[in-house]
């Protein structure tokens, strides 16, 4: 009976030992650890089907992030609003998102976001307020108490307009004044003129023209708002400290492919493969900004600076602390 309690107690032993061992190989938390040591190999980014996020589906396609040992899965939102709520439960790892919308929740100190790529600088006529051919509106003076439609309100789209709006005398109200429709959408609440006018970003710019005559009142992306920085990647400060490997990643495979993207060709080849109803022949046509292939304070508080003159941040955001550079 010795011997086989004995030899019992040893094999407990080694069975302990395997378990122990089993565990560590696991990293002790049930997480599988990729081969290269990112702490997580797979992501969900939020995107959008705009010109905007084509580098992202360069890096995509490219295999830029296969290369970094990381797999993208990416999932539509309207808007850049759309996606706070979306990071901070977790649903989105990144997002994709203007600055508007991303520096008025950091204003409000329930949530800090991390930008980790920037995304996209306007151009001229990269976003543009467009009204019907035979509308009797002819200046941007003609926008008192008129309706625009706009993706989300209180972000980038509507700071826009009421940039441009101002100088000339008008005085626009986010809710009296500013209609969401999704930017698919937007022809057709031109065309049965459910909106006076749409601000409008490309490709959709370029297709309304195309399509319904659509005539362009102001090109937003001139003046006190010319080279403007648009939207950016951002992520939540938990997500960012816990996984800092892994954002290193995605923002070695974002810089490459934003640098790939200054081929206007490569960007009109990708963007119809993502962007519903846009042919090549639009993509061949539409107007392009910029997409800077890494983060800068200095350009970015621009963007804070401006949302504080309109209203929509009571005091001045230091962006630098947002920023994760570094990588």
């Amino acid at each position: 009976m010795p011997a086989i309690r004995h030899r019992s107690a040893v094999l407990s032993g080694v069975l302990a030992l395997a378990v122990a061992a089993t565990a560590a190989a696991c990293g002790g938390d049930d997480k599988p650890k990729s081969a290269n040591g990112l702490e997580k190999s797979e992501i969900t980014v939020g995107t959008m089907p705009v010109g905007d996020t084509a580098p992202l589906q360069l890096a995509i396609s490219k295999g830029l992030f296969k290369a970094e040992g990381l797999t993208v899965k990416t999932r539509v939102i309207a808007g850049g609003q759309v996606a706070i709520p979306q990071l901070k439960g977790g649903q989105l790892d990144i997002s994709f998102t203007n600055y508007v919308s991303l520096f008025s929740a950091a204003a409000k100190n329930d949530f800090k976001p991390r930008i980790v790529a920037e995304a996209f600088q306007s151009g001229p006529k990269t976003h543009v307020l467009l009204v019907p051919k035979d509308s009797n509106i002819r200046s941007v003076k003609d926008l008192a108490g008129k309706k625009i439609g706009v993706n989300t309100k209180r972000n980038v789209s509507t700071l826009l307009v009421r940039a441009a709006a101002k100088p000339n005398g008008v005085e626009l109200d986010e809710e009296k004044n500013f209609v969401e429709i999704p930017p698919p959408q937007m022809e057709v609440a031109l065309k049965n003129k459910s909106v006076d006018a749409v601000q409008a970003i490309e490709p959709f710019g370029t297709q309304m023209q195309s399509a319904i005559g659509a005539r362009v009142l102001a090109d937003l992306s001139s003046g006190p708002t010319a080279d403007f920085p648009i939207a950016g990647y951002a992520s939540t400060d938990q997500f960012v400290t816990k996984n800092p490997k892994t954002v290193a990643a995605f923002q070695r495979a974002m810089a490459k492919a934003q640098a790939m993207a200054a081929d206007r060709k490569i960007v009109q080849d990708v963007l119809p493969t993502y962007s519903k109803g846009i042919t090549a022949q639009i993509a061949s046509t539409m107007n392009f900004g910029s997409y800077p292939t890494s983060l800068s304070d200095t350009r970015l508080q621009r963007v804070a600076d401006v949302m504080q003159q309109f209203g929509y941040i009571t005091s001045r955001l230091e962006v630098k602390p947002l920023l994760v550079t570094g990588s």
